[in-house]
């Protein structure tokens, strides 16, 4: 193992080189004096907490951050990134935790923005789309190139972000959470992916939390701990175990303590309900009936894109039903607006944190009390805000949950790092005491200690005799978390399982539309 802040620099063949790297925030060392280096031909796997300043160190690669000291090296020639027009001109691709897409663009426009191919100054768009159409059948990554960003689900994004990267037939490819929206059929796809454009000699840094990922794909890992460079270890000579006391200077648990549900009375019914889909003609959500209880975990399960987005956004009102019912404690909230269902004691978890779970330019402290601001504890009169409230309040979750931010309660929301973000999310939903959590993705990017305590919150708030609606892609997290699972394919309810009784292969082929109950 490698370790402490003189980094022995080996003699090797290295593709590129971060040397002794420090980056400041107001309030933050993000990095603090760190050195990577990838060799040619691997994948070099980055390991830390959220908020370890892992994506800001792949930001400085990209040209999107200037680093206060250090130096980057490619093909041992030190290299000036001002921006990330330097890095893609050295041949570095990004695939970012938080998209980089323009909502209102076609997935073809948005693959060929800034390289667009032209001919005596007329665009040629033919080619780019045979060239994406082979690009996406060669490394399985389905899309509809004429779909509309803001119509897609956040899977289909993210494939046409890796997209993106491919297009540019880049050398250097920085994967900043790619799995994090994937389903486990696509995960061992995009593991596939990274294991052959490493065999045609593409060099690969790839960030996760996901240990299962990094001890499957990757060559070395690299670990960093609250912005300090921890070890650099190879894969195999490692375990799961230490990398994660590597990661969060402690032992980890990595299965969920829970007691046999007793649920009481139904908190949510659904009946019959039809929602429509902005991408097709025909309903995302096809006649669905179900129901949470009091003291149960009901998770529905699925292969993204078979309509659990449109179906928790019918639950919650994001989008109006075409047509059923829904009741939260036996009162009718079919047409009822968000607050309302918050009032009456629905929180969200949503898929999108930034979509919908933030105002990125609010502070942490606005953000907390985003549904609550106008309750008496928070706002004296009509207008009048009380700030020293607002203030302990979301000093209160910081410290409980562990969010971490360069200006504690006063930082902005959109400088602050994905996992941190969802956190806070987390924190504020489940402490407001709903009678029903509607919880989709809720561990997405978050690393193994953030996950083993969000689990733990959600098992709490569980035997507190709430119900709780899950909508995982991670199949562990399913059959850990739930009392009943649900798989929806196409739009409908295909079957129904007690997670004790059932195996994950069994799942699958229900996820995948090869096998359903009558």
């Amino acid at each position: 193992m490698l370790s402490g802040k003189d980094v022995i620099l080996l003699e090797e063949n290295y593709a590129i080189e971060m040397l002794n790297i420090t980056k400041r925030f107001p309030g933050i060392v993000a990095n603090d004096n760190i050195t990577i280096q990838l060799r040619k031909g691997e994948i070099h796997a980055l390991l830390g907490e959220n908020g370890a300043g892992k994506s800001t160190l792949m930001s400085v690669l990209f040209g999107l951050y200037q680093p206060e000291e250090g130096i980057i090296k490619k093909d041992g020639k030190v290299v000036s990134i001002k921006d990330p027009n330097d890095a893609n001109a050295l041949g570095i691709g990004m695939v970012h935790q938080h998209f980089k897409l323009v909502e209102c663009f076609s997935v073809l426009d948005n693959i060929i923005l800034g390289v667009e191919p032209s001919k005596y100054g007329f665009l040629q768009k033919k080619e780019a789309r045979e060239k994406v159409l082979k690009l996406s059948e060669q490394y399985g990554l389905h899309v509809d190139p004429d779909a509309l960003i803001q119509d897609i689900t956040v899977g289909m994004q993210q494939r046409t972000e890796i997209l993106k990267m491919l297009y540019r037939e880049n050398e250097i490819l920085i994967f900043d959470e790619p799995t994090a929206v994937l389903t486990p059929q696509e995960i061992d796809e995009l593991m596939q992916i990274m294991r052959n454009l490493a065999a045609e000699g593409k060099s690969i840094l790839f960030i996760s939390h996901k240990l299962n990922e990094i001890m499957a794909v990757a060559d070395r890992c690299s670990v960093l701990r609250k912005g300090k460079y921890i070890g650099t270890v190879n894969i195999a000579d490692t375990t799961k175990q230490e990398l994660s006391r590597m990661m969060v200077g402690r032992n980890v648990e990595f299965v969920v303590h829970k007691e046999p549900a007793k649920p009481g009375k139904t908190i949510l019914e659904v009946d019959k309900m039809v929602v429509a889909s902005k991408v097709h003609k025909n309903n995302a959500v096809k006649g669905v009936s179900f129901n949470v209880r009091a003291g149960e975990i009901v998770c529905i399960a699925g292969i993204d894109g078979n309509g659990q987005t449109e179906l928790v956004y019918g639950i919650t009102g994001l989008e109006p039903v075409v047509s059923g019912k829904i009741r939260l404690n036996g009162k009718d909230i079919t047409h009822a607006s968000i607050r309302k269902r918050s009032v009456d004691g629905m929180s969200h978890i949503p898929e999108d944190r930034h979509k919908h779970g933030l105002v990125l330019d609010y502070t942490l402290e606005d953000n907390m009390v985003l549904q609550r601001y106008f309750e008496k504890d928070f706002c004296a009169g009509s207008i009048l805000m009380r700030k020293k409230n607002i203030r302990s309040y979301a000093e209160k979750l910081i410290e409980q949950y562990d969010v971490r931010s360069g200006q504690g309660a006063v930082t902005s929301a959109r400088s602050m790092s994905g996992g941190n973000q969802q956190k806070a999310i987390v924190a504020r939903e489940i402490d407001r005491d709903p009678d029903l959590l509607v919880a989709v993705q809720p561990t997405r990017g978050l690393d193994v200690g953030a996950i083993e305590y969000i689990h733990k919150q959600i098992v709490a708030t569980r035997d507190e005799g709430k119900g709780v609606l899950l909508v995982s892609l991670e199949l562990d997290e399913v059959m850990a978390l739930s009392d009943r699972i649900l798989v929806m394919y196409e739009g409908e309810i295909v079957g129904e399982f007690d997670p004790k009784k059932v195996d994950i292969e069994t799942l699958g082929l229900y996820m995948a539309g090869a096998k359903r109950e009558g």
